[in-house]
């Protein structure tokens, strides 16, 4: 037996999947760390780039000792530093809090799908810098006053069983009473607004500033499909009699030049929508009130619609890089 495995499948994908977030985070970081006036949040950015920045070489490395080709993912050529903020302060933080939520899930994810050591320390340890920094930017959210809280309720005094299953409705009869929201429902609406508020403000800046008139174009229909899930899950907030969430800060600011390629911001978008998904399939499956749950799956369908229209329009720019495929036998035969 060899000492050291060939690549299987999975971890080849998994690490070819990572190089790409990984490269294209590096350079909105790039000019994030340019623009940042706070030198708490500048600090927060550098060190999460020195952490990050090696183990894109780690999977260089590991493609090049296997004989794979090394991605092209994104480079210097997506990114241009010297154009003026596209963002008011805070918002790099709140965008790099959002991206490190995902990543905290796609290598643990990642994680389970890898059986090599090498591979799986790899994940292991980019886990840990992402932990590390979700919580520094929380933190560093919490101490400018640009963290909503999620609203608090009172203590359960003691336990109880649900006895009927009336329990389960919701409002999609409008004559039957429908019960208010249970914790865990709230956690997951609320989640779902804070993400859009900030995938709001981000694609809401790539629209200002996108080069190709159907990419201006798409990105200005995301902010209205984002704007639709924050009015309908703040109405059923303001229905239980709940302060839905706000957040100030982070805004667009005036500016129509474009720091990065429209090839990385439609790979950025594409991100986010992969990661709606899979938060509204989270929100549906713990959501007992049938009216949520018809609510997450609405917002899935249009996600899903979205980040297929946007799929197509990366192919045809030829901004979508290939993954690795699997042998076509019919063809070798």
């Amino acid at each position: 037996m060899p000492e050291k495995p060939g690549l299987t499948s999975s971890e080849l994908g998994t690490l070819w999947l990572t190089y790409q977030q990984k490269t294209m985070i590096l350079r909105v970081l790039e000019y994030f760390i340019e623009k940042a006036d706070d030198e708490k949040a500048k600090n927060i950015m550098i060190s999460l780039y020195d952490e990050i920045d090696p183990y894109v070489e780690k999977i260089m490395v590991i493609f090049q000792n296997e004989g794979a080709v090394i991605p092209v993912g994104f480079t210097s050529e997506d990114v241009n530093k010297g154009t003026p903020k596209l963002y008011d302060n805070g918002f790099d933080i709140m965008f790099v809090r959002l991206i490190k939520e995902i990543s905290m899930a796609l290598h643990t994810l990642n994680i389970t799908m890898a059986s090599r050591e090498d591979i799986v320390m790899i994940f292991k340890d980019l886990t840990a810098i992402t932990q590390k920094y979700y919580n520094a930017c929380t933190q560093y959210l919490i101490e400018k006053g640009m963290h909503a809280r999620p609203p608090y309720v009172s203590m359960p005094q003691k336990v109880e069983f649900i006895s009927d299953t009336s329990y389960l409705r919701g409002g999609l009869n409008p004559l039957t009473r429908k019960r208010t929201m249970n914790t865990v429902e709230v956690a997951n609406m609320f989640h779902a607004i804070e993400t859009n508020v900030t995938g709001l403000q981000m694609i809401t800046g790539f629209a200002q500033c996108a080069n190709t008139p159907k990419v201006k174009k798409y990105f200005t229909k995301g902010g209205e499909i984002a704007k639709s899930i924050i009015k309908e899950l703040n109405e059923v907030f303001l229905e239980d009699g709940v302060q839905a969430p706000a957040v100030s800060g982070g805004n667009p600011t005036r500016s129509t030049v474009a720091p990065f390629s429209d090839k990385l911001m439609m790979y950025c978008t594409s991100l986010f929508c992969s990661f709606a998904i899979g938060g509204n399939s989270l929100g549906t499956a713990f959501s007992l009130r049938n009216d949520l749950a018809t609510k997450t799956i609405a917002f899935m369908k249009d996600v899903f619609e979205y980040a297929h229209e946007g799929a197509k329009i990366m192919i045809r720019n030829g901004w979508m890089e290939q993954q690795p495929p699997i042998e076509e036998r019919e063809k070798l035969i």
